[in-house]
């Protein structure tokens, strides 16, 4: 599978919500950026922090994080860059902003994240204060 097909993939499911598909598609030693000041934030190795992270953000948000692409997925050799839209809602906030996910894809894996947040202070006020 080419750059670009696992990336429009992993966005594909992720709009979907189906987090299986998105599981599976994370290499075993995965390293993911999450930016800011808040109890996601930092560096999280391997699928299972990863997943973990994403189920957290699923729970905070009772079920309404979601994410979608505002244009096609940009390739540069191994590298994908996306302008996405994310948001959600918890009780008494909710949260609505654009934002660029850039990921490192080797042997049909996502092996790297880095994310851009467009408003990260409030972000960071939308999932609440790092432990």
């Amino acid at each position: 599978m080419s750059v670009a097909a696992v990336a429009q993939k992993y966005f594909d499911a992720l709009e979907a919500k189906q987090f299986d598909v998105v599981a599976g598609m994370f290499a075993d030693d995965i390293v993911w950026h999450q930016p800011g000041a808040n109890r996601f934030s930092g560096t999280h190795r391997g699928a299972g922090a990863v997943n973990a992270m994403i189920g957290g953000m699923m729970e905070i948000s009772r079920g309404t994080f979601a994410l979608s692409l505002r244009s096609a997925p940009m390739v540069n050799g191994d590298l994908v860059a996306a302008e996405v839209r994310f948001g959600g809602e918890r009780e008494g906030a909710s949260m609505a902003q654009d934002g660029v996910d850039v990921m490192r894809v080797s042997d049909g894996q996502i092996v790297e994240v880095w994310l851009y947040s467009g408003d990260q202070k409030a972000e960071d006020a939308f999932w609440g204060p790092a432990a």
